[in-house]
């Protein structure tokens, strides 16, 4: 064993190295978590000066990570937020968990990934692990990131090493926290891997290791194509069972009685979160690189993408039911976070709902109990607005209430007793007893 990788994995093994963490947000913070409950200190990293500075005053601005914790830590040195990036060289892990979005025509944008490896290029001292976890196409940790981790001089796999470990973060979920969630790692070369997985052995449940970075990032996007496509079809099956008069809901809730060879998947308004509805279309971006179509992951997403569509023309549908245009309607959108019980926006169907009403004439306001304001969205140019309570009187101004998330926190026997018309996108209103003429599914 050289003697970097030697005196790193003494470092881990004793506790004393100190671990990055670049990019404080859904995967970012919970990372943290993880590693300070193993007894790591913690840098945490961000350009975001405001969610540093809520920080380091004992804020969290993440549902599922308390305040109290975040004081705590912050009070006791295991968590050191900041937006120095100069200061990268004082952690012996460098864990990247920054944003890996589309461009406006859909191929992989990694600004972030490259801009993140330039400032760990500028830092970089020997002794250090780097490793990627930022969803993404396979080959982006040798063909991106190394190159520009190389202009600090250094050698991989002996002045520094780096990895690849897909995040798996299910924002919400208790049963699932990012210590319970087995890791898998991919080392540029071997001692890369072993140093990879020596650390997040130390923070999770299990770590599963593969034989490169590709393998690792394949099985993420591997993982995400598989969920995409498989929501994909009860998205093109509930267009077909509605217009042949059958509940999809009811047929899948039947289905899954089946005790092999069937796993339930659920339509909905679109695609949200992250991971689900980007995946894919790196994918086929590096699939067309090399020559080859990806037919079956493009249909896919294309029907993915056209749920929301679908879910206002159903709006238009129900309320020309009762003699109402769309144009000039007051509807109100229930749930603007991408999944229910979470207050995370990120690529949820509820804003391209909200800008398809709002260029077809409507008035809307919108009510999420998580998300008292609305966020600002990269693609999406939507006025300012705040979350309207949800009280008699203003359900009964309304002229249809659309649910797109279906929050627990919801009370839908009383949303549909107050409103003149619900449209439901998520069968949230199954259980309701009273009123069920008012509801149409979408």
């Amino acid at each position: 064993m050289a003697q970097m990788e030697t005196k790193l994995q003494q470092a881990i093994d004793d506790k004393s190295a100190k671990i990055g963490i670049i990019g404080l947000g859904y995967v970012g913070l919970p990372l943290i978590r993880a590693f300070i409950a193993a007894g790591y200190k913690t840098l945490g990293y961000d350009v975001d000066q405001a969610k540093v500075d809520a920080l380091l005053a004992g804020k969290s601005y993440i549902g599922h990570i308390p305040s109290e914790w975040i004081a705590k830590c912050v009070g006791d040195g295991s968590l050191e937020p900041t937006a120095d990036m100069t200061r990268l060289g004082e952690a012996d892990a460098l864990l990247i968990c920054v944003p890996t979005p589309l461009s406006d025509s859909r191929d992989p944008d990694l600004f972030y990934v490259e801009s993140t490896a330039r400032s760990i290029a500028a830092a970089l001292r020997p002794g250090q692990l780097v490793v990627l976890e930022s969803t993404t196409y396979p080959g982006t940790t040798r063909d991106v990131l190394l190159p520009i981790l190389a202009e600090s001089g250094l050698t991989v796999g002996e002045d520094y090493f780096l990895a690849f470990s897909p995040e798996r973060e299910d924002p919400g979920n208790p049963d699932f926290s990012a210590e319970r969630i087995p890791k898998v790692v991919g080392g540029i070369e071997p001692a890369s891997g072993r140093l990879a997985e020596s650390l997040y052995g130390k923070a999770v449940v299990r770590v599963v290791a593969v034989s490169s970075c590709e393998a690792a990032e394949a099985c993420k996007i591997l993982e995400n194509t598989y969920r995409c496509v498989n929501i994909a079809m009860v998205n093109e099956l509930k267009v077909l069972f509605d217009r042949l008069g059958i509940d999809v809901w009811e047929v899948i809730n039947a289905a899954k009685t089946k005790p092999f060879g069937y796993q339930a998947f659920y339509p909905g308004p679109g695609l949200g979160g992250h991971c689900i509805p980007i995946d894919p279309f790196y994918l086929s971006w590096v699939a067309r690189r090399n020559g080859m179509n990806t037919r079956f992951i493009e249909l896919a997403g294309e029907i993915n993408t056209s749920m929301p569509q679908y879910v206002v023309h159903k709006v238009a549908e129900a309320l020309n039911q009762v003699s109402k245009p769309l144009r000039g309607s007051k509807i109100c959108l229930l749930g603007v976070a991408y999944k229910k019980d979470v207050d995370d926006p990120r690529e949820s169907p509820s804003f391209e709902l909200m800008k398809l009403l709002l260029a077809a004439g409507a008035k809307l306001s919108y009510n999420d109990p998580h998300v008292p304001t609305l966020p600002s969205m990269r693609h999406y140019d939507l006025p300012a607005m705040a979350s309207s309570e949800l009280t008699p009187d203003f359900l009964a101004a309304q002229d249809c209430v659309l649910i797109a998330t279906d929050h627990s926190a919801y009370d839908y026997q009383f949303i549909v007793n107050h409103s003149p018309l619900v449209v439901d996108s998520r069968n949230a209103t199954v259980g309701v007893a009273e009123g069920r003429e008012k509801i149409r599914k979408a």
